[in-house]
């Protein structure tokens, strides 16, 4: 039984809720829609005495992760966000905390990359950084965003981590619309998240260097070593998720299931498309076609072993990807037949692309989908290669 008092929240006020329970010690941020509602309610928190928290108004947002990545190294909990355009511009600085460990928070209001210029909602801004060495969650409604923010720190600052963490919601979907959500207890969140003391910090009177110069000797080495880490974080976000599901009675997994016991076809969806996923579910099954959906909840690292498991007995996979990897088709399509390449060779994936800048999919798009990725699998099986099919696009 979860436990809290039940409140509408926005969801960029539901993520600042969380940092400030969290009591980040710098928070470190450039504005950009659709993020800006939570630096601007984390502003307000600081100026009003609810957060002591040193609050950088930058001048971009690389100097924004560049502030971040020194007030983390130097033992502070830190925090930021950012979206789009804006996570581009902060990309070079990205690799630099998961290089050095550096347990930097941050969240995405998931927004398209220009051109042209838009502001709405696709995961292309996600794509194009999932392989810098971050954790990445997706949240698929405001009560996850919250959630998995307070987890965030809880796994990034866990000594045998030290990796920063993401968590990525969908800008307006989620970022700028109000819902229900149980808010708990500051004490418990508090005593959830323990006090960060990173082993490592930078002390004047024991002075160390940080990010040096790597020739090729060492960077090999180096980035092995960085990588076994990173692949060892799954068993802490696991226990994470476990220990916050028994004290607030809500559990996350890394690929999560509805009405999958059954099910011989699947959706897979990623962030608050899910929810639409589920009602499209309901009457395709209705229709009779026993069809299931799963979410990947964990992007990175890659949750192999969940994700084969939920689709052991699955026989058409419809995978929606709302971004495009330009001569590829979609990213997530193409992982997960990389993920299942030796493993479920009987197994058809279809993939889809759809949503991007914003373009919304209703329940009918869904159930598109999936009804064309039947008549695909005829096609396939009389030995015809298929593309990837973008959807909702006007003739």
């Amino acid at each position: 039984m979860t436990k809290g008092k039940i409140v509408g929240l926005e969801g960029s006020f539901a993520v600042a809720e969380a940092v400030r329970m969290a009591n980040a010690d710098v928070i470190s941020a450039y504005p950009i829609t659709p993020q800006t509602h939570i630096v601007e309610r984390l502003a307000e928190m600081v100026a009003d005495g609810e957060l002591d928290a040193e609050f950088i108004c930058v001048e971009s947002e690389h100097s924004a992760m560049s502030a971040c990545v020194g007030a983390s190294a130097a033992g502070a909990r830190v925090f930021t966000c950012s979206a789009g355009q804006g996570l581009e511009l902060m990309h070079e600085v990205l690799y630099i905390p998961s290089s050095m460990r550096l347990p930097v928070v941050a969240v995405v209001a998931n927004r398209a990359l220009s051109a042209p210029l838009s502001v709405w909602c696709d995961h292309s801004d996600a794509m194009a950084i999932r392989d810098i060495g971050w954790i990445q969650m997706f949240a698929e409604n405001n009560q996850q965003a919250f959630d998995l923010t307070v987890c965030a720190y809880r796994v990034a600052e866990d000594k045998e981590v030290l990796f920063p963490a993401m968590v990525h919601l969908d800008g307006f979907y989620l970022s700028h619309v109000i819902e229900d959500m149980v808010m708990p207890d500051e004490e418990e969140v508090v005593g959830f998240i323990p006090e960060y003391e990173h082993p490592f910090v930078l002390d004047p009177d024991r002075p160390v260097s940080m990010g040096c110069y790597g020739p090729p000797f060492i960077y090999s080495e180096t980035k092995k070593a960085q990588e076994v880490a990173f692949e060892n974080t799954k068993s802490k976000i696991l226990e994470t998720w476990k220990e916050f599901g028994d004290v607030f009675g809500r559990h996350y997994s890394p690929v999560e299931k509805y009405r999958m016991e059954d099910a011989r076809i699947a959706l897979l969806t990623m962030g608050s498309s899910g929810e639409t996923a589920m009602l499209a579910v309901e009457e395709l099954r209705e229709e009779g076609k026993d069809v299931g959906l799963i979410s990947l909840r964990l992007w990175r690292p890659f949750p192999f072993k969940e994700f084969r498991d939920a689709v052991k007995d699955v026989e058409l996979l419809v995978v929606l990807d709302r971004a495009i990897s330009s001569g590829m088709g979609g990213p997530v399509c193409s992982e997960v037949k990389s993920a299942l390449y030796d493993k479920r060779k009987d197994l058809n994936i279809v993939g889809f692309i759809g949503g991007l800048g914003g373009r919304d999919i209703p329940v009918k798009g869904f159930k598109y989908m999936v009804n064309r990725a039947l008549e695909k699998v005829k096609a396939i099986e009389r030995g015809e290669e298929i593309e990837t099919e973008m959807i909702g696009i006007r003739e």
